[in-house]
């Protein structure tokens, strides 16, 4: 889940250090390059990214169709290209995008009948840049928060959230509360709802006498990863599914807790006119059977949304 904020203490790792088997094991967040020396313990290979095709038996319906602008046959959207599957990543060739979100993509694209032209960005630069119309809409992976909601109109499509994961020989649990992060490093992803409930949050430490913990930003899932399994950090956040999955493949990590769950949406322009028909395309391909086959292809079954909405309030709890 992920949400602009002003990033602090940010790491970058040189280019020169990115290698293709660590950018396989972290296919798919906000970032997936990483050094040669952290993909120390990795065992992640090519053909554990799922290949199915979810989506080409997928039929235009005219009903949802319907509801689009007048005129709108092809819409533009951005993605961020890279981290932890189910995300978005390059398989193999280098040129083909996978991932949940671009599925989710494409199939609400068939339904509606439109084409697509997909462009790349940082993940913090997408949610700004479509109120200047540069993308008519956003698919990586948006938590729908309250602070958003201002700005941006969401399309719910799954429900995933934010989670921890530190490694095996970690004496940490479960993470109920903040506090007990004081005093460690904490790794998580730049421009990151992650990164904006560390830093809102800093202030607990100070208020219950502790040591403030450090937040480490990546632009890349594979330094975050690196940084984690070197001993420069303690603990990661990040989201659910993704967590999940990398702690699946690679070795001596281990996944803590989930600690907030949030609905994920495609991101609009506020007050955009496209968002009733996407909400039905959604709609559609639950009713159909089509959403289930793409939550089975990425694992993610538990992350399944009974229906789509339109820019619900941020889940609490």
């Amino acid at each position: 889940m992920r949400t602009p904020t002003r990033a602090r203490n940010r790491v970058f790792v040189p280019f020169a250090l990115i290698t293709s088997a660590a950018l396989l094991l972290t296919a798919c967040g906000s970032g997936s390059d990483s050094s040669a020396s952290g993909a120390t313990g990795t065992s992640a290979q090519a053909d554990k990214i799922p290949t199915t095709d979810v989506v080409s038996g997928i039929a235009k319906d005219e009903a949802a169709a319907r509801l689009l602008p007048n005129g709108v046959t092809h819409l533009t959207v951005a993605v961020s290209v890279g981290g932890t599957p189910p995300g978005t990543t390059y398989l193999d060739d280098g040129k083909t995008l996978t991932g949940q979100d671009v599925d989710f993509t494409h199939a609400v694209a068939k339904v509606l009948g439109i084409d697509l032209k997909t462009e790349q960005a940082s993940f913090e630069a997408i949610l700004p840049a479509l109120d200047s119309g540069k993308y008519d809409f956003g698919a990586s992976n948006f938590g729908v928060t309250d602070e958003r909601r201002k700005t941006i109109d969401f399309v719910t499509y799954i429900n995933d959230g934010q989670g921890f994961a530190t490694r095996d020989d970690s004496k940490l649990t479960k993470i109920t509360d903040l506090k007990q992060l004081c005093g460690l490093n904490v790794a998580t992803t730049a421009g990151t709802t992650f990164e904006a409930t560390l830093e809102e949050n800093k202030n607990a430490c100070a208020d219950a006498g502790k040591k403030a913990y450090k937040v480490q930003t990546y632009s890349e899932q594979g330094a975050l990863w690196s940084s984690l399994q070197q001993g420069r950090s303690d603990i990661v956040m990040s989201t659910i599914n993704g967590l999940r999955y990398a702690v699946d493949h690679q070795q001596g990590v281990k996944f803590l807790n989930e600690f907030h769950r949030l609905d994920v949406g495609f991101a609009f322009k506020k007050g955009t006119k496209l968002a009733p028909a996407f909400q039905a395309a959604v709609n559609k391909l639950i009713a159909d059977g089509a959403y289930a086959k793409i939550l089975k292809k990425w694992g993610t079954a538990g992350s399944a949304i009974p229906k789509s909405q339109i820019s619900p309030p941020e889940l609490k709890g």
